[in-house]
């Protein structure tokens, strides 16, 4: 598609939809998993199997915060793909809500240096993409700017005003591997980007649509 000057200056990622086969399950998951106010949750007609492409990852302040979040997934009926664990970077764990979207918990924190707060510090939205490069250059055209990039495994653009959510790009492959779940995947995506400026659709198949 075309990019306008008009839509480059002023696109930017105003919201997240989340595409499900059960609204009310949905909603009370994500009341119950405390994230409710960062979505908005849309029925879906298109069925899929497999990795959907994408995962929303929630930074928070400690280690017990991120046990909290993963305990109050599997509470509500998520499944644990990864158990909250230490790592190189931090401590963190992987869900799969009930609706099939993969959510990850993380810190960059190895000890706490206080209770669990249950706040959220940042909800950052990874396209699993084929080429990060060109999605990256793709992004760039529509208006957004790279905060952070590390050749063609990963692109960070800046947060909008308008928007609680960070968008990032990651190899799909890797990815997947990360969240510890096959690649392959069919169907719908199951998201829907809300855009400050037009209708497009990027490189991988994401779909972005006019804020209302």
């Amino acid at each position: 598609m075309a990019t306008t000057t008009s839509a480059a200056a002023h696109t930017s990622l105003a919201s997240v939809t989340l595409e499900v086969a059960d609204l009310g399950a949905a909603r009370r998951f994500y009341d119950a998993f405390g994230v409710d106010t960062y979505i908005r949750l849309r029925a879906s007609e298109v069925r899929s199997t497999g990795f959907r492409g994408f995962t929303l990852a929630l930074t928070v302040s400690g280690p017990a915060t991120v046990d909290g979040y993963v305990a109050a997934a599997a509470d509500a009926g998520a499944t644990v793909l990864k158990p909250a664990a230490k790592s190189l970077w931090g401590y963190g764990g992987v869900v799969r809500a009930p609706d099939g979207t993969i959510w990850k918990i993380a810190t960059s924190a190895k000890k706490d240096t206080g209770p669990a707060t249950g706040e959220i510090d940042e909800l950052v939205l990874l396209l699993g993409v084929e080429d990060v490069k060109a999605t990256k250059q793709f992004y760039v055209g529509r208006g957004l700017t790279v905060a952070k990039s590390f050749g063609g495994k990963y692109t960070e653009f800046a947060s909008g005003a308008s928007s609680p959510v960070k968008l990032a790009l990651y190899k799909r492959r890797a990815l997947a591997k990360d969240l510890g779940v096959p690649a392959d995947g069919s169907g719908s995506h199951h998201i829907v980007l809300g855009s400050t400026a037009d209708t497009f659709t990027d490189p991988d198949g994401f779909a972005w649509e006019a804020a209302a």
